[in-house]
């Protein structure tokens, strides 16, 4: 009998079932042990020798595997197939050789790349050694993300009080999201015009072509600049003639995408998805180590932490015969297709992300959970779309003549949609999305015949501005970090995940935007430790790591040249004062905290005592804004920016005129309610009966007074909006906002829209998934129709519920009682239920306890619930520890949580 070691306890039990009686398969439960988090763990001066503890539950996995190696053959290592896994089977093999475990046994180590039964048998038939070299890589990125977090961090707890922790790449990707914000707030917005003109053929075809040429000139983007050189334009256009002057076809071909890596799959799993790039990883996890599939549990996916882009000869040939079964010949390619990965070093894993058995459809796995079905579906689609024949599109370019104007129309057509008929990338989220020319070769074109004469039907100038770089979002800012060579695809989800443990940045509607804290600390790393935040630096450091994966050079080399460098950086800020700090960061960060007035007043000057000068001050809990006259003035306020329209300013100023509704000419104005900030439209009007009150629409969680305008505001106030018509019913899908927040409604279904989204601007493809998802869950939980109720001919239907099967009709929902066989429920039955529920109504509100709603899905009877004093509990604050640096950027740093004891 041979021992195998695995990380994970589900996959121990699925691959124990492959391999047979002849194996012991056991869990190591991750990472055994770890560097403990205490100053000396790594040690340079001794050719940075390394302390490793293993804390009790990585003791109690050796002492099993230890004991299960008393009466076996072998030890097989078969942990994951990336460089951690690597490292933890390194793990194991020297805690057991310290406590001679192994004695002569034989040692192997194999790899599983996917959890299937031939997948397994395959890789145990082909064993190797440990691979050193990835080993060492492990060990070296783990030696310098504790050297950076244990000597950089204290320095910021001395220099930058109220601080956390600088992890080696954190540090990185907080910059460019610093970055980003600085860019948007240093915008200034450009004003620029564009006319379209409405054109028809003889025969009554209309289209719309856009102002190209002027007077024989050719116009930029900012030509017409403003309204008045606008108008000037349309009306020279008014008294034109056109007739078309050229016209140009061309076909080109749309190739599709690669299959998913790690870090192209968190970006579509958060476009497409909405899932942050950690779920996605998650979920991706456990549809690897496997999910219950017809009574065997099996993995549905391959390896989830890969660079490569590459298929094996297996799955291509799946995917062909699936192609041409399913969609046909003409999307099969001639040949297969292949992708070469474009990172610099794909040694994560041999084999890009794909399904273990591309025959087995998404559609017949509807046991899984809707975020695991969710996500194989689109690791299914990419993959399969793959291998497909290209799209072909016929583009078509018009130049359109008048008495000293020129226009252009362009359009496209699909001819052949390939892969697309399966398949296509969300849009890219950096592209500009309010260039008013950015989808104007999606539209279709009329037959048009060169010379031929155009009816003018209408010339419409429209007024635009240049908008600031958008925010990076999770797919955006993952996308940025591997185009730079910063990281790799395996750290990303814990990187994003601890700038927001950390209080460095938060996500507001999906994107980033750094908190004060964040700023502060990204400026003070910039000003003493500029080397060290630069993107070529960190890029170029990984570059070195993964030589060392690669057998190139030396680890200990690596270090020894970055140790140098840094030790002596953090020397240099030991005579460094708090009051050089402060002056730094002040003068670096003003034009954020200090920005101008609308009045051309000083935004330093103290409103306090009138004479002084506000600034960045440091205390015990951080950083804050404070007058210069301190002590004799007080006077501060919280490190936010001042804007003068915050809740506060709302609720003391009263309402905050925004502008006139230029539809009705009635004012908009910002007003704090009881329940929060809402814009309302005009003023109330009339008294007593006749009173009306005028339209009103609450401020969407997230959002602040600052961000509201007269444009935005208005946009609220239209709501509900149509987003379009939904592909399968045709029925329009509409966003709105009610009593529990934004909303999508299609037909009688309605669909929350998530805390991250945008009410305004979600677009059709998610509103279509948010409402499918819905519509599914639904059906999931309705278990058959019993019939008709006899008094108002309304449906009956039978649910599965939280507690049990109940039952539902109109809004009268009654449970099933114990002792009734849901399979033989008749309609009888369930209108007596039914009857005798409705009979018994809704209990009276009471000073005691309200009356509660149960909910469609819960099958649980409406409950009156009392309402109880809680008792306060005293407690005292415990006595602050010293804090310890955590690892930010490793994987196998360990989660820690800080306790504080209640005493009282």
């Amino acid at each position: 009998m041979d021992v195998v070691v695995v990380e994970s306890p589900a996959k121990a039990k699925t691959i124990n079932k492959y391999l047979g009686s002849g194996y012991k398969v056991l869990a190591s439960y991750g990472h055994v042990r770890d560097l403990p988090p205490k100053d000396g763990s790594v040690r340079p001066d001794e050719g940075f020798a390394m302390d490793w503890s293993t804390a009790e539950r990585g003791e109690s996995r050796i002492r099993d595997i230890a004991k299960a190696l008393k009466d076996a053959d072998g030890l097989i290592l078969a942990t994951d197939p990336d460089r951690e896994g690597e490292a933890i089977s390194w793990h194991v093999l020297e805690l057991l050789r310290q406590r001679g475990a192994l004695k002569d046994k034989p040692v192997r180590r194999v790899v599983f790349h996917e959890i299937t039964k031939n997948a397994i048998l395959e890789a145990m038939r082909h064993p190797r050694d440990l691979d050193r070299p990835l080993i060492d890589a492990y060990l070296a990125r783990r030696a310098l993300d504790y050297l950076v977090g244990f000597t950089l961090s204290p320095v910021l707890w001395r220099k930058l009080p109220g601080s956390r922790s600088a992890g080696r790449v954190q540090s990185v990707a907080l910059r460019l999201i610093c970055e980003r914000e600085g860019e948007i707030e240093a915008f200034i917005p450009r004003e620029y015009w564009t006319v379209d003109v409405d054109l028809a053929k003889t025969d009554g075809a209309e289209f719309t072509a856009r102002l190209a040429e002027l007077d024989g000139k050719k116009l930029d983007k900012f030509a017409l600049a403003n309204e008045a050189t606008a108008k000037a334009a349309a009306e020279k256009i008014g008294r034109a003639a056109f007739t078309v002057r050229k016209i140009e076809r061309r076909q080109t071909r749309r190739h599709p995408y690669a299959p998913f890596t790690t870090s192209t799959l968190q970006q579509e799993g958060s476009r497409k998805l909405g899932l942050s790039a950690q779920n996605t990883m998650r979920i991706a996890q456990r549809l690897y180590e496997g999910v219950d599939v017809g009574g065997e549990t099996v993995g549905l996916i391959t390896y989830m932490r890969t660079d490569s882009v590459t298929l094996s000869g297996e799955a291509i040939g799946s995917a062909r015969r699936l192609i041409e079964r399913d969609y046909g010949k003409s999307y099969l390619p001639d040949a297969a297709r292949t992708y070469k990965s474009s990172a610099k070093n794909a040694q994560e894993a041999h084999e890009a992300i794909r399904p273990t058995d591309m025959f087995r459809r998404p559609e017949d796995l509807r046991h899984l959970r809707e975020e695991e079905r969710r996500v194989y579906e689109l690791i299914w689609k990419r993959t399969l779309a793959s291998q497909m024949e290209s799209a072909v599109l016929d583009q078509v370019s018009v130049d359109i003549a008048g008495d000293g104007v020129g226009l252009r129309a362009t359009g496209s057509t699909i001819t052949f949609d390939g892969f697309l008929k399966l398949y296509q990338e969300s849009r890219d989220e950096e592209s500009d999305k309010t260039d008013p020319s950015a989808d104007d070769s999606e539209r279709r074109l009329p037959q048009l015949a060169d010379g031929e004469a155009l009816r003018r039907m209408g010339v419409h100038p429209e007024q635009h501005f240049t908008q600031p770089p958008p925010r990076y979002s999770e797919a955006s800012l993952v996308k940025k970090l591997e185009e730079l060579g910063i990281g790799r695809p395996s750290t990303y989800a814990s990187i994003l995940s601890v700038l927001q443990e950390r209080k460095y940045v938060r996500l507001d509607k999906r994107r980033f935007i750094p908190e004060d804290r964040g700023r502060i600390v990204t400026t003070f790393l910039e000003n003493f430790f500029e080397r060290y935040v630069q993107y070529n630096f960190t890029a170029k450091l990984e570059d070195l790591l993964d030589d060392i994966s690669e057998g190139k050079i030396d680890w200990r080399q690596v270090l020894t040249d970055f140790w140098g460098d840094f030790s002596r950086a953090i020397d240099g800020t030991k005579d460094l004062t708090i009051t050089q700090v402060i002056d730094a960061l002040d003068e670096a960060l003003a034009p954020h905290f200090f920005q101008p007035r609308p009045d051309g007043t000083d935004p330093r000057v103290c409103p306090g005592c009138a004479n002084g000068r506000l600034g960045l001050k440091l205390g015990k809990f951080g950083a804050f804004i404070g007058c210069s006259n301190y002590p004799e003035c007080r006077y501060t306020r919280r490190l936010a920016v001042e804007n003068g329209n915050g809740d506060d300013s709302v609720a003391a100023s009263g309402p905050v005129n925004l502008g006139n509704d230029p539809v009705t000419g009635m004012p908009v104005t910002l007003r704090k309610g009881p329940y929060g900030l809402y814009a309302q439209l005009g003023e109330v009007e009339g008294e007593g009966k006749e009173k009306t009150k005028p339209k009103r629409v609450g401020l969407p969680k997230g959002w602040s007074a600052s961000e509201l305008d007269l444009d935005k505001a208005l946009k609220l106030l239209s709501l509900p909006r149509e987003v379009g018509k939904h592909p399968d019913s045709g029925l329009p899908i509409k966003a709105g906002i009610g009593r529990f927040g934004p909303y999508l409604q299609h037909d009688r279904i309605y669909a929350s829209i998530p805390a991250d989204e945008d009410v305004l601007t979600i677009g059709l493809n998610r509103a279509v998934d948010l409402i499918n998802t819905k519509t599914e869950r639904a059906a999931a939980a309705k278990l058959r129709d019993i019939g008709r109720h006899p008094k108002d001919d309304k449906d009956v239907a039978l649910y599965k519920g939280r507690f049990g099967p109940y039952l539902k009709h109109g809004r009268t929902v009654a449970t099933l009682p114990k002792g009734i066989d849901p399979e033989t429920l008749t309609l009888e039955q369930a209108v007596e239920l039914i009857d005798a529920r409705a009979a018994k109504g809704k209990p009276a509100k009471g000073k005691k306890g309200k009356a509660a709603a149960a909910a469609p899905d819960s099958g649980a009877e409406t409950i009156d619930i009392k309402s109880a004093k809680s008792k306060k509990a005293k407690t005292t604050k415990s006595k602050t520890t010293k804090a310890k640096a955590n690892n930010d950027d490793s994987e196998a740093a360990p989660k820690r949580t800080r306790r504080a004891k209640a005493v009282g």
